[in-house]
């Protein structure tokens, strides 16, 4: 290697050789890099090839030419983007905090100026005693919107009964009751939205429907939640209730008879100022009948039911994706020759699953006979 180096105006020489293992980077080492203004460096790898004199350098630099390193632009860049970062950070919390005060501040405000919301939820009324005021005092179709939102967020879950292909069924406590508290996933909020409509449906409730308490969409900040409030029955489905116990035959047709009774309240139109419209269940099978402690059933999951208005007769469908369960369709069903601009179409198939319910509850009923395998159960 030789180097020639401008210090000041006096030239520094340099001959040697450099062992291999200092090479460092291997191709193009650290010692064989000049500088035009300040050192020229050669390079070679034969025997006295270090005779020749290099170039001196000029010991200046030019004017238009930029030190090494980075230019006044990558600086620029270095240095403001991390700042403009941190800038549109603190605006996104800074939005995010404000927008969570404002909804906090609308929910107080709508309480205080709502007196009717502590009226209705004092602190000595349970939950059957709330409902069972407003379901005979006003229109039948549950609770004001924001008692159910009142009700839904001051729930505590207790324990999974039941999943599903809209989500999972937990046991909830509100002030000493159970509740039922259908949980659908994000992807389910159709049937949510048409189930929680179908509910509120004005003179809906009976003994023998699901008694309907609550529906709101909860944010826990991550993920939206959408809950459906309801009674709580501990025997659970009609199809679990079945495959846990026989049943004698007053209980066979206490069962069959709370069943068509709910069914006939569904479809039947009531006319009058605050009329019911005719509903078909479309999805009635044995897992959507709960059993009550009483020994008798209440329909339940109306997310596919369908309104009929009788003043222009025209059948209100939801627009969902969902469909019916194939073993209890009808064969109009099946085959899609269903009449779905008439409506007592949909109520034939409802008492076609209907009868296949009854087929379920007679197979489970001991009269004291001799027992009977069909062979499809064989």
């Amino acid at each position: 290697m030789v180097s020639i180096t401008n210090v000041n105006g006096l030239m520094h020489h340099v001959r040697t050789c450099i062992p291999k293992a200092k090479l460092i980077p291997a191709g193009k080492p650290f010692f064989c890099l000049s500088s035009e203004d300040v050192r020229n460096t050669h390079c070679c790898y034969e025997d006295y090839c270090n005779k020749i004199d290099p170039l001196v350098p000029s010991g200046h630099r030019k004017d238009d030419e930029t030190p090494s390193g980075w230019g006044p632009v990558e600086l620029v860049a270095v240095i403001a983007g991390p700042v403009f970062l941190v800038f549109v950070i603190l605006i996104i919390v800074v939005f995010v905090f404000h927008h969570h005060q404002r909804v906090y501040h609308n929910r107080q405000r709508l309480d205080m100026e709502d007196p009717s919301c502590e009226m209705c939820l004092s602190k000595d009324k349970t939950l059957q005693d709330l409902v069972y005021d407003l379901s005979t005092s006003g229109s039948g179709s549950g609770l004001p919107l924001f008692v159910q939102r009142t009700v839904a967020r001051t729930i505590v879950l207790q324990e999974i009964i039941g999943k599903g292909r809209f989500g999972e069924v937990w046991r909830g406590r509100w002030r000493g009751g159970d509740v039922a508290v259908k949980i659908f996933s994000s992807r389910e909020e159709r049937s949510w939205f048409r189930e929680a409509e179908i509910y509120q449906t004005v003179m809906l409730r009976h003994e023998n429907i699901l008694g309907f308490i609550a529906a709101d969409n909860k944010d826990n900040g991550t993920w939206t939640q959408l809950w459906l409030v309801s009674d709580y029955h501990e025997y659970g489905s009609l199809f679990d209730y079945l495959n846990r116990y026989t049943v004698t035959i007053e209980g066979m047709i206490k069962l069959a008879l709370s069943a068509a009774s709910g069914l006939a309240h569904l479809h039947m139109e009531i006319v009058g100022t605050q009329g019911k419209p005719g509903i078909a269940h479309r999805d009635l099978k044995s897992k959507n009948i709960l059993v009550k402690k009483t020994g008798t059933c209440a329909i339940a999951d109306l997310g596919l039911a369908v309104r009929h208005d009788a003043v222009t007769d025209t059948i209100d469908i939801a627009p969902n994706q969902r469909v019916g369960t194939k073993r209890y369709m009808a064969p109009e069903v099946l085959d899609e020759t269903i009449n779905m601009k008439h409506f007592d179409s949909f109520k034939c198939a409802d008492i076609y699953a209907l009868g296949l319910v009854y087929w379920e509850i007679a197979r489970r009923c001991n009269s004291g006979g001799n027992g009977f395998l069909f062979l499809f159960f064989a």
